[in-house]
């Protein structure tokens, strides 16, 4: 907790209507980077890739490939091939004569690798996604907070500005009143 603007961490009653012990972590993270005048932004992304295991950045290649029209080309290309080579060829030469079994098969078993390899990438997705809105949260949050101290600072100068000119008012009022008091001493025509 910062000790050069406590303000921020006592205002939270009043900003958030509960203490700060009672907020949630990432308001009372907010909050105390905002007393701190520290920023909160950082990359999160980069610290998922350091944890994340040979295993998890395989299957992120993996579907970002599966996933790209060169996989499809390719694919395209491929099962182009296997069916003009497999009905060109003579039936007893072909690998995989028409109606291609093994070709269905092959097929069968690489939607059954590639359908969990895609669901693994799509789950750290969404991990990193979840980050990322508590990260845009806190910021959110921060900015809110610096608005409301900007707001209790406005305030805080108005009034005191309002103090000022309350007391030059009152002021001019006391000269006046003094003024208008020995006007009437000064009005009398000298004695003669």
């Amino acid at each position: 907790m910062s000790s050069t603007h406590p303000h921020y961490l006592d205002s939270a009653t009043r900003w958030f209507g509960r203490r700060f012990a009672d907020l949630d972590h990432s308001t009372r993270r907010a909050l105390t980077h905002a007393a701190d005048r520290r920023a909160i932004a950082t990359a999160p992304g980069a610290h998922a890739e350091v944890a994340a295991s040979f295993g998890e950045r395989m299957a992120d290649r993996v579907a970002r490939f599966g996933g790209s029209w060169v996989f499809i080309g390719l694919f395209w290309l491929f099962l182009i091939g296997w069916s003009v080579l497999n009905t060109q060829l003579p039936r007893a030469l072909a690998f995989d004569p028409y109606p291609f079994i093994f070709l269905n098969l092959i097929l069968s078993m690489l939607a059954a690798l590639q359908a969990p390899v895609i669901m693994m990438s799509q789950n750290r997705q969404a991990a990193k996604d979840r980050q990322m809105a508590v990260y845009d949260y806190e910021v959110n949050v921060k900015a809110e907070i610096e608005i409301m101290a900007l707001h209790d600072k406005l305030d805080a100068l108005r009034s005191d500005h309002l103090a000022v000119l309350l007391q030059q008012q009152q002021a001019q009022i006391d000269l006046l009143t003094r003024l208008i008091a020995a006007l009437p001493a000064a009005a009398a025509p000298a004695p003669r």
